[in-house]
């Protein structure tokens, strides 16, 4: 029998989120997105929450608290439904961590587990996406090319999360000497910030998620060990890495299109137009009441595709759904809240113009967030 009820620990973990969502991340979002750099101390003050630390081994440090992919798309959401831009700078560590718990060797977890088990912020992230005006995850331009024990990766990178402050880097690559095809030729290395013929760019002026600092990568001829080869001599399955990666954005932009929601209808039920609240116009209960079913159907598929993973199963299928949809009635959502708000929608006293502006950024990104 299917439950969709959540367990004791679940409900405490996603009321714990949604009062910081609340309470530290909304209030800082606009001053975030307006001076374009993330709050003093606020990475500081989330790692505090455990919420990735708490999930890696007791051996290395960790918590030892079983991992629960469904549990951490209920985190996704509630920080995502905070602020989409900072939400994504909290999570940020857990796609590499995760990636190194699920798909590293023994001696690789070893090696950089323990970077996520102390008591700051671990500024690390993944390096996926490629300045290309069609970017396919699986058609990569960056290669890995084997030379006598070691890797000499070029190519460049954008959109990389905290790139400005991130001391490693897991960088997707393809081999260039690989036979195979798709996600089979993919791999990922460990970079760290300081290795001979890296460069981070600038940091990048978008649209939207302004508040989240992102930089560009250029890797000439970066020499890397064999052992920085994640999953050593067999390579990783890469599968699992972006099921992981577009299953969390798309718990992040549900938490987006969440927040939408649950701002635009007491703002129609207290907006008076010709004398009657604007929620009792047809036109209006009908976006507002498909903003409720599409968020609703989009948290069942990202659910879906959690439990794959939490299964162990291959969740391909299920995170393409999670994620195609969310890009699309995010945005759709969005844009619905600034039509609802009529003209405040466009105005900075309220924050659906910038819910807006981040759904059109996010929705375009992939490998920018793992449970």
């Amino acid at each position: 029998m299917i439950s969709f009820g959540l367990t004791d620990e679940q409900e405490l973990v996603r009321n714990t989120l949604r009062e910081f969502a609340a309470d530290v991340l909304r209030p800082a979002a606009r001053e975030a997105d307006e001076n374009s750099r993330l709050p003093e101390g606020l990475l500081d003050q989330a790692w505090e929450l455990g919420l990735t630390n708490t999930q890696l081994p007791a051996v290395i440090g960790g918590g030892d608290e079983p991992r629960s992919p469904i549990t951490n798309a209920l985190v996704l959401e509630e920080l995502g439904c905070g602020d989409a831009a900072l939400g994504l700078a909290v999570a940020q560590p857990s796609l590499f961590a995760f990636a190194v718990a699920d798909l590293g060797t023994p001696e690789q977890k070893k090696r950089w587990l323990p970077l996520f088990t102390g008591p700051r912020f671990p500024a690390a992230s993944v390096a996926w996406m490629e300045p290309s005006p069609v970017f396919d995850a699986l058609a990569l331009q960056t290669q890995a090319e084997p030379k006598h024990g070691s890797f000499v990766l070029s190519g460049k990178k954008r959109c990389v999360l905290l790139g400005d402050r991130a001391e490693h880097f897991l960088v997707i690559a393809r081999n260039a000497q690989s036979a195979k095809t798709g996600f089979g030729a993919l791999d990922a290395f460990v970079v760290p910030k300081g290795a001979k013929g890296l460069t981070v760019t600038e940091t990048e002026k978008n649209l939207g998620l302004r508040g989240l600092p992102t930089a560009g990568l250029v890797l000439d001829r970066v020499e890397v060990a064999a052992a920085d080869r994640l999953g050593g001599e067999e390579g990783i399955d890469a599968r699992r890495l972006l099921a992981l990666s577009r299953t969390g954005g798309a718990a992040v932009l549900l938490g987006l299109a969440r927040g939408v929601m649950e701002y635009a209808i007491p703002y129609a039920k207290d907006r008076v137009a010709f004398d009657e609240a604007i929620a009792q116009k047809q036109a209006i209960a009908f976006i507002l009441s498909d903003m409720q079913v599409e968020t609703d159907a989009l948290r069942w598929l990202v659910w879906k595709a959690a439990s794959f993973l939490e299964q162990g199963l291959d969740a391909t299928r299920e995170s393409v759904l999670a994620w195609t949809t969310a890009a699309e009635q995010a945005m759709k959502i969005a844009d619905n809240g600034v039509q609802v708000l009529g003209g405040h929608g466009f105005i900075r006293e309220h924050p659906v113009e910038m819910w807006y502006r981040h759904a059109r950024t996010l929705s375009v990104l992939e490998g920018v967030a793992g449970i």
